[in-house]
C-alpha cells in the first residue's frame, strides 16, 4: 500500500498521561530539594552550635582566670593578684571586656571598657556561668558570660562578667553558612544532573523497544529479539505474544481464504464445464455443486466467526446452560430419543457461548441421529484444574478405530443413508482447536456406541 493509500494519522496522537521522564525528574527534584534543605538546616544548626560553643568556651576560660586571680584587699575592694593574659583587656574599645561588680562597691572594669560599663543582670544568683547576647553597646553586639561568687574574706556577692564582641563569631557563622549554601547548591545541581542521567539511562530500554518496533515495521520482522533488562522482558514477551497472535490470525485468515478458494474451485469448474458443453443435466449439476459450495462456505464461516470471537477478549460460557439449551432444541427433532444429563452444571469454560452451542449442537445431534435411541451427556466428569470435558455417548454402531481419524475430514461420512453434509465433526474439531481444545473419539463402555470427548480450557476463577 502506497503512502497516499494509507489512512490519515491523528495530528494529536493517542491520549497520554504525561511524560514518564518528566514525572521521574519531578519526583527526584522534589526529594533532592527536601533532603538538601533538611540536611542543610540540620548541618547549619550543628556547625553554628559548635562555633558558638567554642566561642563560649573561650569566654569561660577568661572568666575562670578572673575568678582564680581575684582577691579582696584590706579596704574590701577586689583586685587581681596577677594580670590577665589577653592584651585586648588593656586596649580601649578592643571588643574584649571584663568587669567585677558588687553591692555597695564601685564597679571594677577592664581598661578596654574605657568610659563605659557593663550592665550586670543582678537580682539572682548564678552559681554556674550564665551566657547571653546583649546590644547594650551601640553598633557592637556582645556575647556576655557572668557568674556570681563570694570571695574568701568577703561577705559580698561579687558578679564577674566577661564580654566579647560578636563580630568575629557572626563573621564565622556567615562564612560557614556561605560555604554551606554554595556547597549544597553545587551538590543539588550535581544530584539533579545525576538524576537526569539516571532517568535517561533507565528509560533507555523503552527507547530501544520503540526502535525495535520501528525496525520491525521497516524490515517485516515478527519478534523483538534484542536483549533487554529483566524489568522490560515481561513487556517484550507480551509484545512478542501479541505479534505472534496477530501473525497466527493472519495465517489462519490466509489459510481459510486459500482453503475456501480451493474448495470452491472444483464445483465452479464443474458448473462451467457443464454450462459450456450445454449438458442436459445442467440444472441438476448446478444444484448439486451449489450445495457443495454452500457447505464449504458454512464451514469456513463457522471457523471465521470462532476466530473473530476468540480475538475479542476473555470469553466465558456455562456448560450447563449451553447443554440444556441444545437439548431443548434437539429433543423436538428426535422425540423418540432418550436424553440423559449428568455432571457439574456450574462448570465454566473459556469459549464464546455461540461457539459452544454450535459444537454441542453438532455432537448431540449426531449422537441422536446415528444412535439407537439413547444419548448420555456428562459435564465435567474429570474435574481437572485447567481443562473441562464434556462427554457425549450414544448406543449406536459406533465408529471403527481405523476410521476415527478420517471422520474429521471435511465431507467425510460413514453412513450415507442419512441426511447430512459431513461437516459436523470437522467444524467441531476446528472450532475446538481455535480455542486451544480438542475432540477425541472412543467407545462408550455404558451404552456401547460412540463416546465423543470434548476438551476445552476452563475459564479463569472457575474450578
Amino acid at each position: 500500500m502506497s503512502e497516499t493509500d494509507q489512512p490519515p494519522r491523528s495530528e494529536t496522537g493517542p491520549a497520554h498521561t504525561g511524560s514518564l521522564a518528566r514525572r521521574m525528574m519531578l519526583i527526584a527534584a522534589g526529594w533532592i530539594t527536601v533532603l538538601l534543605l533538611g540536611g542543610g538546616l540540620a548541618l547549619d544548626r550543628t556547625l553554628v552550635s559548635l562555633v558558638t560553643r567554642n566561642f563560649d568556651n573561650q569566654l569561660g576560660y577568661m572568666l575562670t582566670a578572673m575568678i582564680g586571680s581575684a582577691e579582696v584587699g584590706p579596704d574590701g575592694e577586689v583586685f587581681f593578684n596577677r594580670p590577665l593574659g589577653d592584651q585586648r583587656f588593656l586596649e580601649p574599645n578592643s571588643g574584649l571586656y571584663w568587669q567585677i561588680s558588687g553591692d555597695g562597691h564601685e564597679d571594677f572594669p577592664s581598661r578596654s571598657l574605657w568610659d563605659r560599663s557593663l550592665k550586670v543582670h543582678g537580682g539572682h544568683v548564678d552559681n554556674a556561668p550564665h551566657t547571653y547576647d546583649s546590644n547594650q553597646f551601640a553598633g557592637e553586639p556582645l556575647r556576655i558570660m557572668e557568674r556570681s561568687i563570694k570571695l574568701p574574706g568577703s561577705d559580698t556577692r561579687w558578679w564577674f562578667t566577661v564580654a566579647e564582641s560578636r563580630k568575629e563569631l557572626d563573621e564565622q557563622i556567615r562564612r560557614i553558612r556561605s560555604i554551606l549554601a554554595w556547597s549544597f547548591v553545587v551538590l543539588g545541581l550535581g544530584l539533579f544532573l545525576m538524576a537526569m542521567a539516571q532517568t535517561w539511562y533507565g528509560l533507555g530500554p523503552l527507547r530501544r523497544v520503540r526502535l525495535a518496533i520501528q525496525r520491525m515495521r521497516a524490515a517485516g520482522a515478527n519478534r523483538v529479539t534484542e536483549p533487554l533488562p529483566l524489568e522490560v522482558q515481561p513487556l517484550v514477551q507480551e509484545l512478542n505474544a501479541l505479534l505472534a497472535h496477530s501473525q497466527r490470525q493472519a495465517e489462519e485468515a490466509r489459510t481459510h481464504a486459500g482453503n475456501l478458494a480451493h474448495a470452491l474451485k472444483t464445483p465452479l469448474t464443474v458448473v462451467m464445464n457443464a454450462a459450456t458443453a450445454k449438458a442436459p443435466d445442467l440444472s441438476e449439476t448446478v444444484i448439486r455443486e451449489a450445495a457443495v459450495m454452500r457447505r464449504q462456505v458454512d464451514h469456513h464461516l463457522a471457523r471465521a466467526r470462532a476466530v473473530g470471537r476468540r480475538a475479542v477478549g476473555q470469553a466465558r460460557a456455562s456448560v450447563g446452560e449451553s447443554v440444556e439449551a441444545v437439548l431443548r432444541a434437539v429433543t423436538r427433532l428426535y422425540e423418540r430419543t432418550r436424553f440423559d444429563l449428568d455432571g457439574n452444571r456450574d462448570a465454566m469454560i473459556a469459549i464464546e457461548r455461540q461457539d459452544l452451542d454450535e459444537i454441542l449442537g453438532n455432537l448431540i445431534e449426531n449422537a441422536a441421529k446415528y444412535g439407537g435411541g439413547s444419548v448420555f451427556v456428562t459435564m465435567d466428569p474429570t474435574a481437572e484444574t485447567e481443562w473441562c470435558e464434556v462427554w457425549v455417548e450414544d448406543d449406536g454402531m459406533g465408529i471403527p478405530e481405523a476410521e476415527r481419524t478420517r471422520i474429521f475430514d471435511r465431507g467425510a461420512r460413514l453412513d450415507t443413508g442419512k441426511p447430512g453434509t459431513g461437516l459436523g465433526l470437522a467444524i467441531v474439531r476446528d472450532v475446538a482447536e481455535i480455542y486451544g481444545g480438542s475432540v477425541t473419539l472412543d467407545e462408550s463402555e455404558d451404552l456401547g456406541g460412540l463416546l465423543v470427548k470434548l476438551r476445552l480450557p476452563r475459564a479463569r476463577g472457575n474450578k
